[in-house]
Parts: C-alpha cells; sequence; structure tokens
C-alpha cells in the first residue's frame, strides 16, 4: 500500500472501482464496498484537515488511516481466499481483477561451485556454495590438470579473485571448506580456459 495519503487514497478507490466491477467474481465482498468507501470519505476529510492546518488533525489522520489499513487488509484477505478457491491457473487474474498485484518470489538458486573470467586479463573468480557461518575456504589451482596443486591464499568468504594466469592457457581450480567439525573434502576440480 502507498506510504503517501494521497497515492494511498487512489489506490483504494481504485480497489473499489475493480472489484465493484466484477460482481461475479466477487459477490460478498468481506468488509463491504460501502464500509471502505465511508472510512476513504472519512480518511480524505482527514486529510483536508490536515491542509488546512486544524489543531489535532495529524493524529486524528492518522487514526483514520490505520482503521482504512486494516479494512483494506481484511479485503486482501478475502480477495486471496476467492484466489485461492479458483483454478491455480487463474488465481493471480483473479487478484489482479480486485487490482492488487501479485507478489513476486524471485526463484532462489542454489549456489554452486563455479569459475568466471575476472575483470582483469589472466584473472578469474572462484566461487563456492556457502559452507555456513565461521568458515574458512582453501583454494588451489593447477596448469598441469591436477597433477600437482598451488594453494592459494584463504579467504573467510566463499568466493575470491585470482590473478596471474598466461591468457590462453587451461587451469583446473578447487576448493575445501574448514569449519569448527574441521576441514572438509577438496572439491571435484573444474578447468577454466583463462583469458
Amino acid at each position: 500500500m502507498p506510504k503517501p495519503i494521497g497515492l494511498f487514497i487512489s489506490f483504494v478507490r481504485n480497489l473499489l472501482l475493480a472489484i465493484a466491477g466484477h460482481p461475479a467474481l466477487f459477490p460478498n465482498p468481506s468488509p463491504a464496498l460501502a464500509t471502505i468507501d465511508s472510512a476513504v470519505s472519512d480518511l480524505e476529510k482527514a486529510q483536508a484537515a490536515v491542509l488546512a492546518r486544524v489543531k489535532g488533525a495529524t493524529e486524528q489522520r492518522a487514526a483514520k488511516r490505520a482503521a482504512l489499513v486494516q479494512l483494506v487488509e481484511a479485503l486482501r484477505n478475502y480477495v486471496q481466499g476467492v484466489a485461492d478457491l479458483a483454478n491455480p491457473e487463474d488465481a493471480a487474474a483473479t487478484i489482479h481483477a480486485a487490482g492488487f498485484s501479485v507478489r513476486k518470489v524471485p526463484p532462489h538458486r542454489a549456489r554452486v561451485f563455479s569459475v568466471i573470467q575476472g575483470v582483469m586479463t589472466g584473472s578469474v573468480k572462484v566461487v563456492a556454495p556457502s559452507g555456513g557461518k565461521r568458515a574458512s575456504y582453501d583454494w588451489q589451482w593447477s596448469t598441469d590438470g591436477g597433477k600437482t596443486w598451488t594453494l592459494a591464499p584463504s579467504t573467510l568468504q566463499s568466493k575470491t579473485t585470482l590473478q596471474g594466469f598466461a591468457a590462453g592457457s587451461t587451469v583446473s581450480f578447487r576448493y575445501r571448506v574448514t569449519t569448527k567439525a574441521g576441514e572438509g573434502e577438496w572439491s571435484q576440480a573444474i578447468a577454466f580456459l583463462v583469458k
């Protein structure tokens, strides 16, 4: 819900129009649209009093806004209930028809061990899955296909930048996590063509 009073009032008025425009979809809004309309009118009057600098009007407006917020939250719950009863494919359309928006949940992908090209020539950035709080990370690289490994500085973050590699060379990278339980096993190595 918008914070500025004018935008909030417009938002609620649009909700009322949207829901009233779909009586078949929202047959018995709860709370009643007339109740919300009355609360919007009360907030508009309180806002006018604040703009006219009437003493005590700010507190009155805050109370009217809080009351209207509760009514809009109850209406949102009603719309969500109607959407829950609809087909899953129609749920978002039902919510949009009422004038509300559907919360977008960004997909959370698990971090995997990866190597990407660094900003400078001959550098790479290695990123490992988090080992949890109070973990340290050991990094190694090999230019001979894993026959010999060179230890890079350990870090407290699950990522680091390594540099000094010849452009055009293939370098293998691996890591391990150390926690209070001890050192973990070395990861599977990733071969990467450094540019």
